[in-house]
């Protein structure tokens, strides 16, 4: 017995001491994806793409038939993407590296660090588990170090399908940072065993899908914000208007507004579901622990509000006058909604779900 106290105490100083580390190498990737966006500037190649893009002459393409060995010049077809009806046609940046071998350089610096730093944070969080001999999600402390870790790991999973998502490093990484600042100051609580209702495998099912939702959702506000500041930009330019040094530096490296829109919507989109089954497993883990499915607790209460919300969004996508910004303005209604669900049900609200004293 005084044996295996022993070991669960060293395995939750480790998972203290690996969440440090984590930081630290987080910190690194900050300062690398600062000096991809610095350092990175855009390339003859993206201002050649943009200029054609804009109005000059696609250049033709010259294919040699298999046919008495001709030649046949063909119009170079033009790569659009499009979200709201009316959306202009513009390309993608070329990314925070700005198409520079520099920037690019620090760039796979950034996500090289990033990646080391998820696999140290998630070290620190299987040894949590190990010391407490559960789920580690049994306060706030260990759910937003679970939070910030599955956030990471959805960023890097989308780099490894093969998709344009570096923009989000910068973002991405600062609010890891941000997050395991509160963990471990405000947070930080001392490893224990779970109240008797939080003791079933339904807090597998529900705690866990309810943190990957929150990652993906966090990441679509993220592609969302960015969408309302580029989609400003490309107005302005749009109407003549000419943007400082600062803004073109920053704007004309990111997708466009139709891709970012396009990226937020399909995140959200594909994990509205999940979230819907998260609420579900919630009422049925309630029935199990407290007898009853539904009894509006704070928690399920804003759990619901966040659910309408994206559901507005979603609607709002499909109708007529609402797409574009107004339905932008809903989706980032939505995680705040949810933002306050993380945090304020859970520390400040008193309800059989609250974490307060944290």
């Amino acid at each position: 017995m005084i044996l295996a106290a022993t070991t669960d105490e060293s395995l939750a100083r480790m998972s203290d001491v690996l969440i440090y580390s984590s930081m630290a190498v987080y910190t690194l990737a900050f300062f690398a994806h600062i000096a991809e966006w610095v350092l990175g500037s855009r390339s003859k190649v993206g201002r050649t793409a943009a200029a054609l893009t804009q109005g000059a002459p696609a250049p033709a393409v010259t294919v040699r038939t298999k046919k008495a060995g001709t030649t046949a010049v063909l119009d170079r077809p033009e790569v659009v993407t499009r979200s709201a009806a009316g959306a202009r046609d513009v390309p993608d940046g070329p990314g925070a590296a700005g198409g520079t071998v520099k920037g690019d350089l620090y760039g796979r610096v950034a996500v090289s660090l990033t990646a080391l730093a998820f696999l140290v944070e998630a070290a620190g969080v299987v040894s949590r588990a190990l010391a407490v001999q559960r789920a580690p999600w049994g306060n706030m402390y260990e759910f937003s170090t679970t939070f910030s870790t599955v956030a990471v790991g959805v960023y890097l999973g989308f780099l490894l399908a093969g998709k344009n998502v570096r923009w989000i490093g910068l973002p991405l990484v600062t609010t890891v940072l941000l997050d395991l600042g509160m963990a471990t100051t405000w947070l930080k609580t001392p490893s224990d065993q779970l109240v008797p209702a939080l003791d079933s495998y339904w807090l597998w099912i529900h705690v866990s899908t309810a943190i990957f939702c929150g990652a993906v959702f966090y990441l679509g506000a993220v592609a969302t914000l960015l969408y309302l500041f580029r989609d400003s930009y490309e107005n302005k330019l749009a109407t003549g208007g000419n943007p400082g040094a600062f803004a073109r530096s920053v704007m004309e490296r990111l997708p466009s507004a139709a891709s970012l829109d396009k990226f937020s919507y399909r995140v959200n989109a594909a994990v509205f579901p999940l979230w819907t089954f998260t609420i579900i497993a919630g009422a049925i883990w309630a029935g199990d622990a407290w007898g009853r499915y539904w009894g509006w607790d704070a928690k399920e209460v804003w759990s619901f509000i966040t659910w309408v919300g994206y559901a507005a969004y979603l609607h709002a996508r499909a109708t007529a006058g609402w797409k574009g910004r107004k339905a932008a303005y809903i989706a980032l209604v939505a995680f705040a909604c949810f933002l306050f669900n993380y945090y304020g049900v859970n520390i400040f609200v008193t309800s059989k779900h609250s974490y307060a004293g944290v």
